[in-house]
């Protein structure tokens, strides 16, 4: 058994939301990833973007960096979908 914790949060301020950034890039390296080659698999990643669901019209978010936990090593992901 392992334990999650998902955490998905917007921030008014660019600062806030860098801070929490770095206060998660300095805990992935204690995550890990369960089943990365199968279906199930359920990976480990820390995100941050910007987002523009408050504007009118809307557009799709801008992924700024992501990092992932493969083969138990952090990874930032360059080449990352806009699915927000």
């Amino acid at each position: 058994m392992k334990h999650r914790v998902t955490i998905n949060m917007a921030f008014d301020k660019e600062s806030d939301a860098k801070s929490f950034m770095t206060t998660a890039k300095n805990m992935i390296a204690k995550a890990v990833s369960i089943n990365e080659d199968a279906d199930n698999s359920e990976i480990s990643s820390i995100e941050y973007h910007k987002c523009y669901h408050d504007e009118t019209p809307t557009k799709p978010c801008e992924v700024i960096e992501r990092q992932e936990v493969k083969k138990g090593k952090v990874v930032t992901v360059k080449e990352v979908r806009n699915e927000f």
